[in-house]
């Protein structure tokens, strides 16, 4: 039997890869994890923590704002963007720390420095080779930046968090998620905010009235929309830029991001020599055991571009860890994930769309409400929350839950155990609700939306 310097060799020290790699130690398997970047991956460094923490500090002037409503008086502090910087800088190494102190106390061999794999058991660390019966991949991700004459001056979500100081104008090009949360960031920074989305909705693959519901309400947080426009050019001007767009006009701006999506972190692994099969955008292709198409390598997360969340991430290496290290096969489940946008207002999401639904089980029932959240009715503010249940017709199972509102991430928690069980509408209907709060509106909707008319035929 042929003998390794590790039984798994980790390429990525992101959730995934950091998570897999304990769990193997804990199951008694030689771990060792590799990366040539801080612990912790996109998420911990450039993504979803100092992503939440800016959502949390762009929020506070409507929370000051809302304030006098409630009986106080009208205060305008001062922002100070260096400070959160540094606030945010601190959490990160906090964090960091953490992550090391975990992977030591696992027993986890760390090695600093770029990898490239050399073969089915043979990695290089900075030259230096190590040999694995099983070689990981969990490289993550990285934004994508459009081919635009200019595209150089642009910046991407890795830049937005370190930024020397926060720009009077910013240009947001891209509709998914990450556009419309650092829109929010920025705009309730006081940044004079422009998005710019090719598709007429934001969220393509959301729920339609998702999609409706949060582009009527970011329009009300003084972002400028320019909906089913794209940028064609950027060029400098003076000490800003100018964008230029499909619509034949140009859009002033100190700063340009972009923000038109994310691709697998492959190029340069060596993956391709060693046998990897590898899709069109560059992810490893793998199976329902996250084993790619080399018998001794796996890959996880983003790189994988299945669902490119942090939990799923995590929840790819304990199935990895499961299936190698416990003698437990365990294949990855990746139906009903719950997913979250942190714009303004939050947008979660659990199980199927309504147009999902009609395809895969035919006749549902939709109920669908949108209010005004009791705190807005001292407040003044016009927000008003949406949420959304999409129900089998046939069996009353609840297929989906949809929610734009403040706290909506919160409440699909609770709603995604329900729909992952399979509960129904006549479980929701018999549950007694929280009052007065919003969540209790998925307990108490009663009236179904009527059917779609049919469109006449052409």
């Amino acid at each position: 039997m042929a003998t390794y310097d590790f039984d798994l060799f980790v390429i990525g020290a992101g959730s995934g890869g950091v998570r897999a790699s304990r769990w193997a130690a804990r199951y008694g398997a030689k771990v060792a994890v590799a990366d040539d970047d801080r612990l912790g991956g996109t998420c911990v460094n450039r993504g979803c923590i100092p992503k939440k923490l800016y959502a949390y500090a762009s929020h506070f002037h409507e929370d000051f704002e809302d304030a006098v409503g409630f009986g106080w008086d009208k205060a305008a502090p001062k922002f100070d963007w260096s400070r959160l910087v540094a606030a945010k800088e601190k959490e990160i190494t906090r964090l960091n720390g953490i992550y090391a102190k975990l992977l030591d106390g696992s027993g986890v061999a760390r090695i600093d420095g770029r990898v490239t794999v050399e073969g089915p058991h043979e990695v290089k660390v900075s030259g230096k080779a190590y040999t694995a019966r099983t070689i990981l991949v969990a490289t993550g991700g990285h934004p994508h930046r459009p081919e635009i004459p200019g595209a150089e001056l642009g910046i991407v979500s890795d830049d937005a968090f370190d930024l020397p100081k926060l720009p009077k104008r910013i240009v947001i090009l891209g509709g998914g998620y990450i556009a419309l949360e650092f829109a929010g960031i920025f705009a309730g920074l006081g940044v004079e905010t422009t998005l710019v989305y090719r598709q007429t909705l934001p969220l393509r693959g959301f729920d339609e009235d998702v999609r409706k519901h949060v582009a009527a309400e970011i329009a009300k947080k003084g972002i400028a929309v320019r909906a089913g426009v794209n940028l064609t050019k950027l060029e400098r001007k003076g000490s800003g830029m100018l964008a230029h767009t499909t619509a034949n006009d140009t859009i002033e701006a100190d700063i340009v991001m972009f923000a038109t999506g994310r691709e697998p972190n492959t190029k340069g692994l060596g993956l391709e020599k060693a046998g990897v099969k590898l899709g069109k955008n560059g992810e490893v292709v793998v199976d329902e055991y996250s084993r790619s198409s080399v018998e001794s390598i796996y890959a996880i997360g983003d790189v994988t571009d299945r669902i490119a969340l942090t939990p799923v991430a995590l929840h790819e290496a304990m199935c990895m860890a499961e299936t190698l290290f416990n003698n437990n096969p365990t294949k990855v489940d990746h139906a009903d994930v719950a997913a979250a946008v942190f714009s303004q207002p939050t947008v979660s999401v659990v199980g199927l769309t309504e147009e999902e639904a009609r395809k895969r089980v035919g006749r549902v029932d939709i109920y669908r409400t949108s209010f005004k959240p009791l705190k807005h009715t001292l407040s003044g503010r016009d927000e008003r929350t949406m949420m959304k249940m999409v129900v089998d017709a046939a069996s009353g199972r609840v297929l989906g839950c949809h929610m734009v509102g403040e706290d909506a991430a919160e409440i699909i928690q609770g709603m995604a155990i329900a729909v992952k069980m399979g509960a129904t509408k006549a479980d929701f209907d018999r549950t007694i609700g929280i009052h007065p709060t919003a969540a209790e509106e998925f307990v108490t909707l009663r009236d179904k939306m009527p059917d779609p008319v049919p469109k006449a035929a052409e």
